[in-house]
């Protein structure tokens, strides 16, 4: 018997959970502000595959860098 890949779907922590999310990960060493974590309604949180801060800093959400950024995450 095949076993099948997990279907991993990507979306904003502070959208409501729908009845497609079967499990809600938070990746992120900061929690957004604002959000309680009733709120955020999550199952778990991994901190530790999260950007580092001097990523987070470095990237800054700059689409310029979107291309390096995604290289320093996969290697």
């Amino acid at each position: 018997m095949q076993r099948q890949q997990p279907r991993v779907r990507l979306g904003r922590v502070c959208d409501e959970r729908t009845a497609e999310d079967r499990i809600r990960v938070l990746v992120d060493r900061l929690r957004p502000r604002g959000l309680t974590g009733d709120r955020a309604d999550l199952d778990e949180r991994c901190t530790q595959i999260a950007p580092s801060s001097a990523l987070r800093n470095w990237y800054g959400h700059n689409l310029r860098w979107f291309a390096e950024f995604v290289g320093s995450r996969a290697g």
